[in-house]
């Protein structure tokens, strides 16, 4: 049974990116591997992993196009679900490569992250409420 207080789990920078949201754990490694700092072994496991996510849970904009559209849902970002603990339990992988690299990352819980605007059995996708008045 999934505690009220953290229902939702989220993995992200403690710094705003350039569109203004906090950029999760994926978009930070997958940032460091296009401008080419991550090792060998640090590419091998943030490709063999990224590929595992990718065929173990539904990509949002595949279900709906306009899911992180910045005019349709404004600083839109997605949340493990708590209770999603065979996806959460790959993440430490790329903790370490971000702390490698001198990321910081905070983890955030939430029991009603903001507004919904897309939902799976392991994942919700939503615009926080400062983005939502």
């Amino acid at each position: 049974m999934t505690d009220q207080q953290t229902a939702y789990i989220r993995f992200e920078s403690p710094v705003r990116h350039e569109r203004g949201h906090y950029p999760g754990v994926f978009v930070l490694v997958n940032g460091l591997a296009r401008d080419g700092r991550l090792t060998a072994e640090q590419e091998r496991f943030r490709r063999a992993n990224n590929d595992w996510y990718d065929a173990a849970y539904p990509n949002p904009t595949h279900v709906d196009p306009t899911v992180y559209d910045l005019d349709v849902n404004p600083g839109a970002v997605a949340w493990f679900k708590a209770t999603a603990t065979h996806l959460i339990e790959r993440v430490p992988g790329y903790l370490d490569i971000l702390a490698a690299h001198g990321i910081p990352v905070r983890t955030l819980r939430s029991a009603d992250p903001g507004r919904v605007v897309y939902e799976d059995d392991v994942q919700i996708v939503v615009v926080p409420r400062a983005h939502d008045q």
